[in-house]
């Protein structure tokens, strides 16, 4: 949970940059990769990431700017990657000019029970990194480097001329 405005932006800061290094990764040919027939696909993980900014968001009162909670899926990585960008600027931006710290300790109804916005915070983040999480697997799967988030990746690791970890 949050309790000021100023640490949720610094770790947002790094979290959405994050995972903007992941959406750039993709391609628009990886976006169908699956680890089952009926699991989601990476474009979709994706696309749920974006979503979730403007309605999670939205249920906290906050007016996000990016597409609604039923867009469909676009078929470019690119686009994926330019709304998530926005609607990341969007959601840091409401947060630092609508709430205070003190707000951050107020109620909110969400999803069934109640979070203080603090909460709704801590969320947002650890849901994008659960995602990007699933989405690193689908990009190994598709051929995809994968870009360090808390660390080098596998790849970075070997372009710093270092043996792989095993």
């Amino acid at each position: 949970m949050y309790r000021t405005i100023d640490d949720f932006v610094g770790d947002w800061l790094y979290e959405s940059r994050a995972t903007m290094k992941i959406l750039r990764s993709l391609t628009d040919a990886s976006l169908g990769q699956r680890v089952t027939p009926d699991g989601r696909s990476l474009g979709l993980l994706a696309w749920h990431i974006v979503l979730t900014l403007e309605e999670m968001g939205g249920r906290a009162g906050l007016q996000v700017t990016g597409p609604g909670e039923h867009a469909p899926v676009p078929s470019q990585a690119s686009v994926i990657a330019s709304a998530y960008e926005e609607a990341a600027t969007s959601l840091r931006e409401q947060v630092k000019t609508r709430w205070t710290d003190a707000s951050l300790l107020e109620e909110l109804e969400m999803y069934g029970d109640k979070w203080t916005r603090g909460t709704t915070l801590a969320a947002l983040i650890r849901h994008q990194a659960h995602h990007r999480a699933q989405m690193t697997i689908l990009m190994r799967q598709a051929g995809l480097s994968v870009p360090g988030v808390y660390g080098p990746s596998r790849e970075e690791w070997a372009r710093m001329g270092l043996p792989p970890r095993k």
